[in-house]
């Protein structure tokens, strides 16, 4: 399992501020590797909630590669403009993490600057990510999946980061409360206390 920590690194372990590299976010790791590269030195990252955006800008601001404003959407237009201003004249490159889905910039000046930044994306995880997204969550809660477990749930789970986290969290949870090993019937009623009974899921 690929992963990038703080500071980068490529090890399995049972570490919240490790993030799984994988097809939803490899585009956007690389670009933030080399910021010489965004135009006006400026880029913006968005993606899913619990999608590890907020700890890639962490990431690049603890590798003091530029300035990272996390959740800019929700900050004052005017203040993030002069703020955009400033890192124009200092040359400092610049993160701008946005939460939102679609971030609607009222202020015309910020709206063309932003325009023409570079747009960076954490994307839907595919199957591989999805399993390696499952054993670093189950890691970090010491959950032991019984054998199997990434052969029933990966094509059963959600494509959702968020959602991921909770399919781990509830199966750690059903654990626990039965002080029952998590194997094939804990991941079934995980699932289905999520998502609905599987037979409904299919029709």
């Amino acid at each position: 399992m690929s992963q990038i920590a703080l500071p980068l690194a490529h090890k399995k372990a049972a570490d919240p501020d490790r993030i799984v590299v994988g097809n939803a976010n490899i585009a956007a790791i690389e670009s933030l590797r080399d910021p010489s590269k965004w135009p006006f030195g400026t880029a913006i990252l968005s993606g899913e909630r619990r999608s590890g955006k907020s700890l890639l800008g962490k990431w690049f601001a603890g590798k003091g590669m530029g300035t990272v404003i996390d959740g800019a959407n929700a900050i004052d237009e005017t203040d993030l403009f002069h703020r955009w201003n400033k890192a124009q004249e200092t040359g400092q490159p610049l993160l701008l993490i946005s939460d939102a889905e679609k971030w609607d910039i009222k202020l015309p000046d910020l709206r063309s600057r932003l325009g023409a930044a570079l747009h960076l994306e954490i994307t839907t995880p595919d199957d591989d990510m999805v399993s390696d997204l499952i054993e670093s969550l189950a890691a970090q809660h010491g959950l032991a999946l019984g054998e199997g477990a990434l052969t029933y749930l990966v094509p059963r789970a959600e494509r959702s980061f968020s959602e991921l986290e909770r399919l781990v969290k509830t199966i750690d949870r059903l654990s626990l409360e039965r002080k029952a090993p998590a194997t094939q019937g804990i991941w079934r009623d995980a699932l289905e206390a999520l998502q609905g009974p599987e037979q409904a899921r299919l029709i």
